[in-house]
């Protein structure tokens, strides 16, 4: 006999059966956000109001059932079902007993609180659960048979734990977790080696909808959910499904010079939007995404699953396309590069995450940081996919290691050789550079937005015996050496002629002539080259031991109606020396500077209050940008505000004002980008403190004022001496929170009114208020200044003699920062809610909706009695902003 889906149980089929069967009466799994469970979970900041837990560690809930539990003859289960919902892949069951001491490593529950009818349960969770959205359902047994009660709709979440020593994702530093975990903002890093440029991303990884579409992703890899449990086996899945290339995956990508159809990848700020769209829309790719869009929406679907990630940024990144573990540069015999056979490629920037895990299919050693890479480069296994890899193995060169170290390994720490074709067809080695792969391998530091190079996790450093026992030795670099610089250290600016320099140094003894040829090339960041914007052929003479600086100027001009994505050029300089017939080869990038959107918050910002803020572009251009839009989000927003501006004129300044209302106290972001065809990578970030406002800073005081009190007074629940892990303040909080079974509801309200003198006031009589006059008096609009404040409490019948006490002085607050704030004395004013007024009224449940007309916000009463006593402790505030 089952019960059916909603919180009432089934009726016996005879009153005898009745009193002998234990019947669920109510669950409840605590799942508030301010709640015990998810406090300790680390889980609060998300979204949903379901219970999200991590596994390895003990979770609290409550059992109401029909009579009495007796632990001598009545047991219980608890049943846990981890089912497929889009998918045809096998799902997972477990079985939950009820013991009498929980142990380490095992599915198991023991009652640590019985009040009559509840019993408070702790749950233990294996450090090796599959994570995933799990149905809940209590099995209950008696002398007289089982029963079941499915707690539908209330799923339960389970996360990964790096919380818990036993969980494969475990770390060990706080301040980490902290950062690669429950940080929300991120930054990514883009250009050149030497012109590194940085961008704020939102990875949302708490907001609305964000985790239920982790999990429908994790579904369409069609990977048996028991293998969820598996940190290695779920990032390579997410690898392979952030991006679209062979299974339908999140993102789109597009290193064209269109992006009709879809969103422009720079126009991007963070992932929230786009795992909205590809959930919402059951799964179809969202347009369009290069390397750093795929790596922070990687960085967040990882860390909401509760996997530690980071985004890293390789400069200089080698794309090796034969697994040769070099990069190959092939010239002819007139010293130009032959395109169609230079396969390879190097990137200026390429972007992949990071995450932490250990790795049991490896040797000892090679746990950690691992790579994962979402951006669809190579074929791994069949799929377009990359990693984990371990950040070690590349260090030491152990590319027989899984998963892609090869790959990997060739793109930070390859060697660069140029092969020049001779007369027979054949290509011979004619120079090599060996440190030019790889450089400045950054990530955000912890607790900072500052940039830190981690180059050395990933090799040794730069002609080392170490560094060159994990790279096969190649041929020495020739004596004769070419050098070349950039003008300026932070690089030309997009809109202005670019000044660029050679710099020549004649190491030998004697004169040198020799005939440089130098091309200037537009490219795609990925290495790959457009077309040449200008060369030239330059004839020279260097006496022994001279240098020679040669300058050359690329005018605005030349370049305006060639530039892609990222404002990329590429400087490839050949020669040959004539007296020694060597040969001179290499090649410089840089990138055009493009403005920031400056954002400028206009006044404090608080909590609840409208904040204005101002952005502002300056088109550095002497053309026209059409169609121009603006992306805006952060500062708590669940969604982008999007600003179609339309054209900008040439050398125009553009100033949006936009409003905003914080909700959230403390450090927040306000992310800003424009999205222009003519012009990319243009965004902004500003930094706000959001202040809670007074009214939230008074009740946020008088609620610890109240808790501390409570605690000291009026100890909640009986525990035994093992259940060391829920504390009198937990079981305060699980009192407070959302609870049906014969539990106090603490309120915190607001009265309006538009007298000095209302019903409200705690000096009228009670005898003389009644359920309309607080209607009537107490509903305003908000802008009206709040002059009441109400402390509410409701309270079974049974239990209502309990709450009638005198207020004593402690419990009176005062604020000697601000006079005008003053909490005197509270009176309670009761009422009944007759059976007669409701019983017309009730719908499922069992529950009328107590509406903001009478108390506000709203609040929901689940009746088990004919009459609720509702008892109102009113308080005046006076003067309150």
């Amino acid at each position: 006999m089952s019960g059916g889906p909603t919180a009432r149980a089934p009726a016996a089929e005879t009153p005898s059966a009745s009193d002998m069967l234990l019947t669920v009466h109510s669950v409840d799994l605590l799942e508030s956000k301010d709640g015990p469970n998810r406090r300790e979970h680390h889980t609060d900041a998300y979204f949903s109001d379901n219970l999200i837990i991590r596994r390895g560690q003990t979770f609290q809930m409550w059992i109401e059932f029909s009579r009495p539990f007796n632990p001598k003859s009545d047991s219980l289960q608890l049943q846990l079902k981890l089912e497929p919902i889009f998918s045809s892949s096998t799902g997972i069951h477990i079985s939950v007993p009820l013991v009498d001491i929980l142990e380490d490593g095992r599915w198991e529950m023991k009652i640590v609180e019985q009040k009559d009818k509840r019993v408070r349960l702790a749950v233990n969770t294996l450090p090796t659960a599959s994570i995933g959205c799990y149905k809940v359902t209590v099995e209950s047994f008696s002398p007289k048979g089982k029963l079941l009660f499915p707690c539908s709709p209330n799923d339960l979440y389970m996360l990964f734990n790096p919380w818990c020593e036993d969980d494969a994702v475990y770390l060990d530093d706080e301040s980490e977790r902290k950062e690669y975990i429950l940080n929300s903002m991120g930054r990514i890093y883009y250009g050149t080696e030497q012109q590194i440029g940085t961008r704020t991303w939102n990875f949302a990884q708490f907001e609305q909808d964000i985790l239920e579409a982790c999990l429908f992703i994790l579904e369409r890899g069609q990977v048996a959910m028991t293998e969820w449990r598996d940190p290695v086996i779920v990032s390579r899945m997410v690898s392979a499904l952030v991006n679209s290339n062979d299974d339908y995956g999140v993102l789109m990508g597009n290193w064209k010079d269109s992006y009709e159809g879809g969103t422009s990848p720079t126009a991007w700020s963070g992932s929230g939007d786009i795992l909205r769209q590809y959930y919402e829309s059951s799964g179809k790719p969202v347009k369009f995404a290069q390397c750093w869009v795929y790596a922070g929406v990687t960085n967040t679907v990882l860390r909401c699953l509760g996997i530690p990630t980071r985004c890293v940024t390789n400069f200089n990144s080698a794309h090796d396309t034969d697994l040769s573990l070099t990069t190959d540069i092939y010239i002819d015999e007139k010293l130009e590069i032959i395109k169609d056979k230079t396969s390879d490629s190097v990137w200026n920037f390429h972007v992949w995450n990071e995450s932490w895990m250990s790795r049991p299919d490896l040797p000892a050693g090679y746990g950690g940081w691992q790579v994962v890479d979402a951006t669809p480069q190579e074929p791994s296994q069949g799929s377009y996919r990359c990693g984990p890899t371990s950040v070690s193995a590349v260090r030491n060169g152990q590319v027989n290691l899984k998963f892609d170290t090869p790959f990997v390994f060739a793109e930070v720490n390859s060697d660069k050789i140029y092969w020049q074709k001779k007369p027979d067809g054949s290509f011979s080695q004619v120079n090599v550079e060996k440190s030019s792969i790889g450089q400045c391998i950054s990530t955000k530091a912890v607790g900072s937005d500052a940039r830190v190079d981690i180059t050395h996790l990933y090799k040794y450093p730069e002609g080392s015996w170490e560094e060159r026992t994990a790279v096969e030795r190649a041929s020495r670099l020739a004596p004769n050496r070419l050098c070349i610089h950039r003008h300026g250290r932070a690089g030309p600016r997009i809109g202005e002629d670019a000044k660029l320099s050679i710099v020549l140094k004649n190491k030998s003894s004697s004169q040198r002539t020799a005939s440089l040829l130098y091309e200037v090339m537009v490219m795609y960041y990925t290495g790959v080259l457009k077309n040449t914007v200008k060369k030239d052929q330059i004839p020279l003479t260097l006496k022994p031991q001279e240098t020679k600086t040669i300058p050359l100027t690329l005018q605005y001009k030349e370049y305006m109606n060639h530039l892609v994505d990222q404002g990329a050029l590429m400087l490839a300089v050949t020669g040959r020396v004539n007296e020694t017939q060597q040969i001179l080869a290499t090649q410089f990038n840089f990138r055009l500077r493009t403005p920031d959107l400056i954002i400028t918050p206009q006044g404090d910002a608080v909590v609840g209050k409208e904040l204005t803020v101002k952005i502002t572009f300056q088109n550095p251009l002497s053309q026209v940008l059409r169609n121009v839009l603006f992306r805006i989000e952060g500062l708590g927003m669940q969604s982008v505000r999007k600003i179609a501006y339309g054209d900008v004129d040439k050398h125009a300044t553009v100033t949006l004002t936009e409003k905003f209302v914080p909700t959230v106290a403390g450090p927040q972001k306000l992310l800003a980008s424009m999205d222009c065809r003519l012009l990319t990578q243009v965004h902004g970030v500003a930094d706000i403190v959001v202040k809670p406002n007074r009214r939230e800073a008074s009740l946020m005081e008088r609620d610890k004022k109240l808790s501390r009190e409570e605690m000291e007074k009026d100890p909640v629940g009986v525990t035994d001496g093992t259940d060391s892990a829920w504390s009198i303040r937990d079981q305060l909080s699980e009192r407070r929170s959302r609870n049906t079974q014969d539990s106090e509801i603490s309120l915190s309200l607001l009265c309006y009114t538009d007298t000095q003198e209302s019903v409200c006031d705690s000096h009228a009589s009670t005898d003389q208020i009644s359920t309309e006059s607080l209607g009537s008096d107490c509903n305003a609009e908000e802008e009206q200044t709040p002059l009441k404040m109400c402390s509410v409490k409701l309270e079974d019948c049974r239990n209502l003699t309990e709450m009638k006490r005198e207020t004593t002085a402690d419990e009176e607050l005062s604020d000697d920062d601000d006079d005008d704030v003053f909490i005197p004395s509270a009176k309670s004013i009761c009422w009944t809610l007759q059976y007669k007024e409701y019983m017309n009224y009730l719908v499922d449940q069992g529950t009328p909706n107590q509406t903001k007309q009478i108390l506000a916000p709203q609040f929901n009463l689940s009746l088990r009695t004919p009459d609720l006593i509702i008892t109102l402790r009113l308080t005046s505030l006076k003067g309150a902003a």
